[in-house]
């Protein structure tokens, strides 16, 4: 063999195995990061080859699926009820993605998910039958919170405390997620998109608001923690008016008649004084009001139900003036419905938060397990005697104080209200709140819950937490007590 040829030779051998090694390295090594990536439309097509899976209420499906014409994507989402439950299931869109329940569980419920294959599948790569994800919603819970907040621009959480499972969460405005669930839903999406009241945002679960004076609870749980004082009915040191510290600004009650002037924190509780807790947070410090904040669940980063809640927040940095508007739920402090429902139900369980979730269970299409949550996962955030005091005021919120409309008759109910202002200099309409637990001793049934009315067109003089978050929050622990 001449030399020319020799070296023509080694040169198309080294060019074989050059082939042979970057064929091999794209099969094995980049071959999931090619299947995952979102430019593929296989993904899409294998996604939507069959009927997705349900998400599971009560034992019934809230969402199905149904066959297309034409194109190459077989089939696409339906929603049951869809309005009621978008909050939970978020969508499936062939166009835009999936959200919340829908994306979290995307694997199983289209059947891509390796639990879900045997090992013909596994080795041939074929696609499985899709597994369910069942909730722990109840429908009674979620439909009266639905209907009370009606065309209310607000939201609602309710938890079993001794469990955490989460019983309803609701947002309004809500959207019918099979209207684009399709690729020819662009209409229907911008109007979404365009739509002030953005009723694709999950305000349950993913808008941190001024919680106002529901905050008044965790002011009050580290001033008994603490031993700033040592019962709910200790006389506390707190001059009415209150002017906030280093400044000439005087903090005001609303009820300029209320009893507040050194009152009790079940007296401060029963009127909504802010005298009292603005005091009390200053004379506690930041550093010590956080950190009670914290334990009931603010600033965590990935609180994961399992959709991600958006985070809720205590600042730092503040001063004394500052940290004492944080008393009363206002400066920088955000909570969702979400969190302050955590503060209730850890109240209403003896003092321990159950982390709270909205899946039981995810399941192959033939029922078995794949994964499960588990109840009653709990941390202690205060002392039971401390948490006895609390619900003892917050009874005395709604039987004697500004909290009536939540009563039920035959079960224990306790609630604070709260009036958040909004805006440059309270601008805006004030955001209406209400948190609360009920428990019925007959049954051992027990809720808690958090409602927030953003607006609800009515006049400012009209906006309270009594007047327009209660009512909700009351049919929704009726429906809890009743399941």
């Amino acid at each position: 063999m001449n030399k020319t040829i020799r070296r023509a030779s080694v040169f198309c051998l080294l060019m074989v195995l050059a082939l042979l090694v970057r064929a091999t390295w794209v099969q094995g090594y980049e071959a999931r990061a090619l299947a995952d990536d979102e430019h593929n439309r296989r993904n899409t097509i294998a996604q939507y080859a069959q009927p997705l899976g349900d998400i599971i209420v009560a034992g019934s499906p809230v969402t199905g699926s149904k066959g297309t014409s034409g194109g190459d994507l077989r089939y696409k989402r339906t929603y049951t009820q869809g309005e009621l439950y978008a909050a939970v299931t978020g969508y499936s869109s062939q166009a835009y993605g999936a959200t919340q329940l829908e994306g979290i569980h995307s694997d199983v419920l289209d059947g891509t998910d390796d639990r879900l294959k045997d090992p013909k599948d596994l080795i041939t790569g074929g696609q499985a039958k899709p597994g369910n994800v069942l909730t722990t919603i109840d429908p009674g819970v979620q439909k009266a919170a639905y209907e009370a907040l009606g065309d209310d621009k607000g939201a609602a959480v309710a938890i079993d405390p001794k469990t955490g499972r989460i019983l309803g969460v609701v947002s309004t405005p809500s959207y019918d997620p099979s209207k684009i669930s399709g690729t020819t839903d662009g209409d229907a999406w911008q109007k979404l998109l365009d739509d002030p009241d953005k009723p694709l945002v999950n305000r349950a679960l993913r808008q941190p608001l001024a919680p106002g004076s529901t905050f008044k609870l965790v002011v009050a749980a580290a001033a008994l923690e603490n031993g700033l004082y040592g019962s709910v009915d200790e006389r506390t040191d707190s001059p009415d008016p209150y002017t906030l510290p280093g400044t000439s600004t005087v903090l005001r009650n609303e009820n300029a008649s209320a009893p507040c002037e050194n009152a009790t924190l079940r007296t401060a509780l029963q009127y909504s004084c802010n005298n009292v807790f603005a005091k009390a947070a200053a004379d506690l410090g930041q550093d010590t009001v956080k950190e009670m904040a914290d334990a009931f669940g603010f600033d965590t980063e990935k609180l994961d139900v399992p959709v991600r809640a958006a985070q809720s927040v205590y600042p730092t940095g503040m001063d004394k003036a500052q940290t004492a508007l944080t008393g009363i739920g206002q400066f920088e402090v955000t909570a969702t419905p979400l969190q302050m429902a955590m503060v209730t139900s850890a109240l209403a369980n003896g003092g321990e938060l159950a982390a709270p979730h909205m899946v039981a269970s995810v399941t192959d299409g033939d029922g078995t397990v794949l994964e499960e949550t588990e109840d009653g996962d709990t941390k202690r955030v205060v002392e039971e005697r401390t948490a006895e005091q609390l619900r003892s005021a917050m009874v005395t919120v709604v039987e004697e104080g500004t909290g009536t409309n939540a009563r039920i008759a035959g079960a224990e109910v306790g609630g604070k209200t709260g009036t958040a202002q909004n805006g440059v200099d309270n601008s805006n309409t004030p955001y209406a709140w209400f948190t609360s637990y009920a428990k019925d001793d007959s049954s051992g049934k027990e809720v808690a819950v958090a409602v927030i009315v953003e607006d609800s067109g009515s006049a400012r003089s009209e906006v309270s937490g009594n007047g327009l978050a209660a009512p909700i929050a009351q049919k929704m622990m009726k429906a809890a007590l009743e399941r």
